[in-house]
């Protein structure tokens, strides 16, 4: 996983709450095992018409939001089942940072592990993120060091974050490598033992 310290990326907003992880990526995208490819299924449902065509009615085919790195969304983001394939779907698009009001705790636990960030803000916040993304081409700053969301336009907000899942996305670490970091005091264990 790649380090987060600091992303400036373009806003795509999406205007719901309770988005569920079946309409991330639906069940019958969830055969694969690699964490990669899943992009092209994310939000499917919404996204594509019966025939497989992108829906003109759908804002993110919007030309606006090519290349968006941060998604904005309504409160209880990802919840429903436990599936993984919800982040690395997101991941695999090009979403680095989610901000929302609050998330499903499953969901938020597994984008941390695959090296997504998650957001926290008051929903007026959110709102006025949504608005202005909504409106114009927007980007936003998000300083995970300082834990600052913040605009050009003089919008700044701190959240906060569990100090581990802070030092895990700054040094791009997942469960594996957060273990190899203690490397030494294992192998002197399996030696004495």
């Amino acid at each position: 996983m790649e380090p987060i310290r600091l992303h400036e990326g373009l806003v795509y907003p999406l205007n719901r709450a309770n988005i569920d992880t079946d309409q991330i990526i639906p069940k019958q995208f969830l055969k694969g095992i690699e964490r990669q490819g899943f992009g092209q299924f994310l939000f499917f449902n919404w996204r594509y018409d019966s025939d497989g065509k992108l829906r003109d009615d759908f804002s993110l085919n919007d030309e606006k939001y090519r290349g968006a790195s941060i998604l904005v969304a309504g409160e209880n983001f990802g919840c429903g089942s436990s599936r993984e394939h919800a982040p690395w779907a997101i991941e695999d698009f090009g979403f680095k940072v989610i901000i929302a009001p609050s998330y499903a705790d499953i969901f938020y636990n597994n984008s941390v592990k695959n090296g997504i960030l998650l957001v926290q803000l008051p929903e007026t916040q959110v709102e006025l993120l949504t608005k202005r993304a909504e409106t114009d081409s927007y980007r936003v700053s998000i300083d995970l060091e300082k834990q600052l969301v913040s605009d050009t336009k003089g919008f700044e907000a701190p959240f906060d974050i569990p100090s581990y899942h802070k030092e895990m996305l700054l040094n791009g670490w997942d469960e594996i490598s957060v273990t190899l970091t203690q490397e030494d005091k294992i192998t002197t264990y399996e030696q004495n033992h």
